[in-house]
């Protein structure tokens, strides 16, 4: 298995209108979401062998999630289904096109009762990645079980990608939640985090010295997404800003999510994962990323907009 991703997989309720706030808009679509989910149908449209662990309510919604991801070819036996609590939904709002409002609908959500003891161990194990981000962080006991599941990971030489992907409203409080992120930043090898979170986990703006406070608890590679700026890098021994490609934006929901699944593709397919660290290697694995999250900007939604491997070689083409 090339990629893994462990967490949530939900309902996004999609905003009608752009250019609302969360409470103006008039009317709401359905559509698959999660990050770890949308990163897992990144991946498997890139073509890589995909997996998502995780779980959804025995409800109509949890069955289809099912059915969308195995849609995908995205391998879904590590998922698993609870009678007692339904699939977590959430509205979203865009004020703008490159600016989301999120409700979250847990109550819990079945997201957020994944033990321990249901994860596929041996799915996790024969993975070379294992992604996963911090809403998985916020309750138990899906957060016992992702500490697990990356010493599983871990322990059998796995990629350990962390997207930050901070939800406030998920949170008792700011503090707690950089206390929970921290706590797990030494046992990854890639931490993501976008501006806010940057600044959220170590209190600066500046992106090379924030990133290298960071590099010191234990990752290897730290990248931040810039938004319609492009994407940052940073190592032990060098950083480097990559720009954004110039799109129109439709929704830049999911874009992290793609970029993701687009920077771990590039450095999972040849084997080298983190050995090989240098800035010409980055560079590339950055740009590509840029890449799909550009493609993924250009349509509503997140998994209807998601590129494949031809699209984003079509798309890079145009700038060569």
């Amino acid at each position: 298995m090339d990629f893994l991703s462990l967490g949530e997989v939900l309902i996004d309720m999609f905003p009608a209108e752009v250019g609302r706030r969360l409470t103006e808009v008039t009317a709401f679509r359905p559509k698959p979401g999660g990050a770890p989910a949308n990163a897992a149908v990144a991946a498997a449209r890139l073509g890589m062998h995909s997996a998502f662990i995780g779980k959804v309510g025995d409800d109509i919604f949890g069955h289809y999630l099912e059915e969308i991801l195995k849609k995908e070819g995205v391998e879904t036996r590590g998922m698993r289904f609870d009678e007692q609590a339904r699939t977590t939904l959430v509205f979203i709002g865009l004020p703008d096109e490159n600016t989301a409002e999120f409700v979250f609908y847990r109550n819990p959500g079945a997201d957020t009762r994944l033990t321990p003891a249901e994860l596929d161990r041996q799915l996790i194990q024969e993975s070379s990645c294992l992604h996963f981000g911090s809403l998985s962080l916020t309750e138990e006991p899906i957060r016992s079980a992702t500490r697990e599941a990356i010493q599983v990971a871990c322990s059998a030489g796995a990629l350990i990608s962390f997207d930050v992907n901070y939800r406030p409203s998920l949170w008792r409080s700011r503090s707690e939640a950089v206390e929970r992120v921290m706590d797990l930043v030494p046992s990854v090898d890639l931490l993501k985090v976008n501006e806010t979170e940057l600044t959220l986990l170590t209190g600066s703006e500046e992106l090379e010295a924030a990133c290298r406070s960071l590099l010191q608890h234990g990752p290897a590679l730290c990248v931040v997404t810039l938004g319609p700026k492009g994407s940052y890098f940073q190592t032990n021994q060098a950083g480097e800003f990559i720009p954004a490609f110039k799109v129109d934006t439709v929704d830049a929901t999911g874009c992290g999510d793609a970029f993701i699944a687009g920077l771990l593709f590039q450095l999972v397919k040849d084997g080298k994962r983190l050995d090989d660290l240098s800035p010409s290697r980055l560079r590339k694995a950055l740009y590509y990323g840029n890449a799909v999250g550009a493609l993924t900007a250009q349509t509503l939604g997140v998994i209807p907009a998601l590129p494949n491997a031809g699209q984003v070689e079509a798309f890079l083409r145009q700038f060569n």
